[in-house]
C-alpha cells in the first residue's frame, strides 16, 4: 500500500489498545507495521472473542494492514532476531513495563546501540516519572484518577465510560508524537523517545474540570448524564426509546425554549447564562423530559432538527451499524478473517484527508502468518528458520 508513510517500518510490540492502535493508525497511512507477538499470541488477540477458536474483536480492530510474526525475544536467539529487525526499522513501539523492555532488548538504550536514529514510542499507565511510574494500569484507572469518573456518575456511585477513550486517546496522541518525531528526524537526523501515558491523556481530556476546581473550589459531584455547565443537556426517555439533547449558548437556548413552549424562561434570571442553566439544570431537565415523553424518538428528532436544536438518538451497537448516516460516512470497512461467519465492520481512521487518506487494505494477520516472510527479509535461511521454530524461538 502506498501512502504518506510508505518506506517507514514500525515494529509493533504493543498489546491491548494503546500500543496496537497507535501502530494501526500509522499502518493506515502506509507504514510497514510488523506486529510481534508471543508464540501463543498476545493478550489482545483473544479479547472479546468472535471466532470459534477465540480470536477477538479487539484484535480485528487494531491490526489491519499489519504483518504478523511470533517471537520469543527473551531467549538469546530471539534477541538476535530483535536486533536484526531493529536494524531495518524506523520506529519501535511498545507498551510494556521497563524491566520487560530491558529483558527483550527493546529499551531505548539497547535500541539506540543498534540503530542510532531509531524512534522509540512507548506507552504506559503513569509515565516514566513520579511515584506511580512502575505501576500497571488500564484505561479505567486513568479515567478514575483524572476526576472524570467521579463526575460521570452520581454521589456514591461513580461511573466510568464504557468506551475506553483514555486508551484510544493515548494511542492517537502517540501516533501524532511519532509522526512529529519522524519529521524531526528528517530535519536533524536524530531519533528520540515518544512517551504516552494513560493518566496524562485522562488529565488532558478532563482538564477544564480541574482548572475550575482549583480556581473556584466548587467541589462538584456527579449528576449522571445531566450537564452542569449548560442546559438542557441530558438524556431523555421518549415513548419508544431515548434521545440526548444538548443546548449550549444563548441562541440555542432561545430556540429550545420556543420549541417546548417555555418562552418565559428567556427573562427568568435563573436561566440567564449557561452557568446558571447548569446550576438549575434539574428544573430544565424536568421540562425537557416531559416534552420528550409525549413524543416518539422520531418525532423528537424531527422537531429538534426543524428548530435547529442539537439532538441524537440513543442507539444500540446494532442500531448504530444499521444507521444510514453511519453507513454513508464510509468509516466502516468489511473485513474478512479466517473463522468469521461474515465480514467484520472494522472502523478506519477517524480523520479523513482529501488527498492522502488512510486506508485499510489488508485483514489482520493470523498468528505468526508472516513469520517466514519477515525472517527471510532480514537474512535468515529456510533451514535457520526451521531450526528456530523447532527451538520455539519463533
Amino acid at each position: 500500500m502506498n501512502g504518506v508513510l510508505t518506506g517507514i517500518r514500525v515494529l509493533d510490540f504493543g498489546r491491548y489498545i494503546a500500543g496496537p492502535y497507535c501502530a494501526e493508525l500509522l499502518s493506515q497511512f502506509g507504514a510497514d507495521v510488523i506486529r510481534i507477538e508471543k508464540l501463543s499470541g498476545s493478550e489482545d488477540r483473544y479479547t472479546t472473542p468472535v471466532t470459534e477458536d477465540g480470536q477477538g474483536a479487539l484484535f480485528l480492530q487494531m491490526n489491519c494492514n499489519k504483518r504478523g510474526i511470533t517471537l520469543n525475544p527473551t531467549r538469546p536467539e530471539g534477541r538476535e532476531v530483535v536486533k536484526k529487525l531493529v536494524a531495518t526499522a524506523d520506529v519501535v513501539l511498545a507498551n510494556l513495563p521497563p524491566p520487560t523492555l530491558v529483558e527483550m532488548g527493546i529499551d531505548y538504550k539497547s535500541l539506540k546501540a543498534i540503530k542510532e536514529d531509531i524512534i522509540f514510542t512507548t506507552v504506559s499507565a503513569f509515565g516514566s516519572v513520579g511515584p506511580y511510574s512502575d505501576r500497571l494500569g488500564f484505561d479505567g484507572i486513568g479515567q478514575a484518577m483524572s476526576g472524570a469518573v467521579h463526575m460521570g456518575g452520581f454521589p456514591g456511585q461513580p461511573i466510568k465510560s464504557y468506551a475506553p477513550y483514555v486508551d484510544f486517546g493515548t494511542a492517537t496522541s502517540a501516533a501524532l508524537g511519532t509522526l512529529v518525531a519522524i519529521m524531526a528526524r528528517q530535519q536533524t537526523g536524530k531519533g528520540q523517545v515518544v512517551e504516552g501515558a494513560l493518566l496524562r491523556t485522562a488529565l488532558c481530556y478532563s482538564n477544564s474540570l480541574m482548572i475550575e476546581q482549583v480556581l473556584l473550589d466548587l467541589n462538584r459531584t456527579g449528576t449522571g448524564n445531566r450537564a452542569q455547565n449548560a442546559g438542557p443537556g441530558n438524556i431523555f426517555n421518549t415513548k419508544d426509546g431515548a434521545v440526548i439533547i444538548q443546548v449550549i449558548g444563548q441562541p440555542l437556548f432561545a430556540r429550545w425554549t420556543k420549541l417546548v413552549g417555555a418562552d418565559e424562561w428567556l427573562d427568568d434570571p435563573r436561566f440567564a447564562t449557561d452557568a446558571l442553566r447548569g446550576e438549575n439544570g434539574a428544573i430544565i431537565s424536568e421540562r425537557a423530559a416531559a416534552w420528550c415523553g409525549e413524543r416518539t424518538t422520531e418525532q423528537v428528532l424531527a422537531e429538534c432538527e426543524a428548530a435547529r436544536v442539537p439532538s441524537g438518538p440513543v442507539l444500540t451497537a446494532q442500531q448504530a451499524y444499521d444507521d444510514p448516516h453511519v453507513q454513508a460516512m464510509g468509516v466502516l470497512n468489511s473485513i474478512d478473517y479466517p473463522g468469521l461467519a461474515e465480514a467484520a465492520p472494522v472502523a478506519g481512521t477517524p480523520v479523513v484527508l482529501s488527498e492522502t487518506p488512510g486506508q485499510i487494505t489488508r485483514r489482520p494477520p493470523t498468528l505468526g502468518e508472516h513469520t517466514d516472510e519477515i525472517m527471510s527479509e532480514i537474512g535468515y535461511s529456510a533451514q535457520e528458520i526451521a531450526e528456530l521454530r523447532e527451538k520455539r524461538i519463533i
